[in-house]
């Protein structure tokens, strides 16, 4: 077995051991490797994780491994990088700076690098900082060649040969002046935006719930912003969205909606709401949490024009038959291996750095 087929094999293995740690149970399975030395462990992190962060709820912890544990198949792998160069690359020492919006935000960053067969110096938000150093300890000891490939650090970044920061708007011009000299991929903020027809029906509506309420809205995939036609009644946008009723429920999303439906209403704002979400009219796509904003719009290539002229604002469109390389609804927060952050081929980037 070559050193590319060793580090997919030790992927797959890693993703077997995810599989065990799903929203329906948490199920140990006696023929995963390495389950006597980390299972417990994990779910200790996992509790670790939602103690630290209210955000990360044990069902938003769970739903990340199940993707996880999804995507991490044999067969994916391979289609993945079927077109990349990766056994050419002499090694390199790559730093990730990570996000803490959600968890495992960072973890396809990390998996990129190690699977392109460089090195990972990683620097993790202090909101999501359990989980990566467990499952990283998993692959040192499934492969003996990632030892000494994988550090993490709250230092400042040094000795590294390019970089992945993914940041703020604000951030994102201290990384690409900081980072000016090093290869690099810099991401800002982006939002996914839906695209409403009219021809939508009550069951993609309900999926569109998904793509709103996962991960609280906190997601750059979660969709903050409608586009919908001239005269669209949201009476059926709200029947769908109805079964996340019991989000108001957690305290902080709680909190949040209530804090920004006064801010509304004492800027006397026009919003429709339902006890747990907020619409409002406005053509910015970064929404508050508890709100999603919504812009009509009368002529269907006219929105075409506008939405890629935007692009650098947008990661998801999730629409119905509307537009090239849109998402389904309530597939957002499921992306493939494939499904770059920004557009961006990070397996591209690896192998020419």
């Amino acid at each position: 077995m070559d050193k590319i087929e060793k580090r997919i094999d030790s992927f797959v293995q890693l993703g077997q051991f995810l599989s065990q740690f799903s929203r329906k149970e948490i199920q140990r399975n006696e023929a995963v490797a390495l389950n006597d030395l980390f299972f417990d462990g994990f779910k200790h992190q996992l509790k670790l994780a939602e103690e630290t962060n209210t955000w990360f709820t044990k069902e938003n912890l769970l739903f990340a491994c199940e993707n996880w544990s999804n995507a991490l198949t044999i067969e994916n792998i391979q289609k993945w990088i079927a077109n990349e160069h990766l056994n050419d690359n002499s090694s390199k020492k790559v730093a990730i700076i990570m996000a803490g919006n959600i968890p495992l935000v960072g973890f396809h960053d990390f998996l990129s690098v190690l699977i392109s067969g460089h090195s990972v110096l990683a620097k993790l938000s202090s909101n999501d900082k359990h989980l990566l150093p467990f499952l990283a300890k998993y692959l040192e000891l499934s492969n003996e060649d990632f030892k000494g490939k994988i550090e993490f650090t709250s230092e400042k970044l040094e000795g590294f040969d390019a970089v992945i920061a993914t940041g703020s708007n604000n951030t994102s011009r201290y990384f690409e002046y900081y980072f000016k000299n090093k290869p690099n991929i810099i991401r800002k903020n982006r939002n996914s935006v839906a695209v409403i027809t009219g021809n939508e029906t009550e069951s993609d509506f309900e999926a569109l719930s998904e793509d709103v309420f996962k991960y609280f809205g906190l997601g750059c995939r979660s969709v903050s912003k409608l586009f919908v036609p001239e005269g669209f009644d949201f009476d059926a946008f709200f029947r769908g969205m109805f079964q996340k009723q019991d989000i108001i429920n957690n305290t902080k999303y709680a909190n949040n909606y209530d804090y920004n439906k006064a801010v509304y209403l004492m800027s006397e704002f026009d919003i429709l709401e339902n006890g747990f979400l907020m619409i409002k009219e406005d053509e910015s796509y970064a929404s508050p949490i508890a709100s999603v904003f919504y812009e009509y719009y009368t002529n269907t290539d006219d929105l075409k024009i506008k939405l890629y002229e935007d692009r650098d604002k947008i990661q998801c469109i999730v629409a119905k038959d509307f537009i090239e390389n849109e998402v389904k609804f309530g597939q957002t927060q499921q992306p493939n291996l494939w499904d770059y952050a920004d557009g961006v081929n990070t397996l591209k980037f690896l192998s020419t750095i």
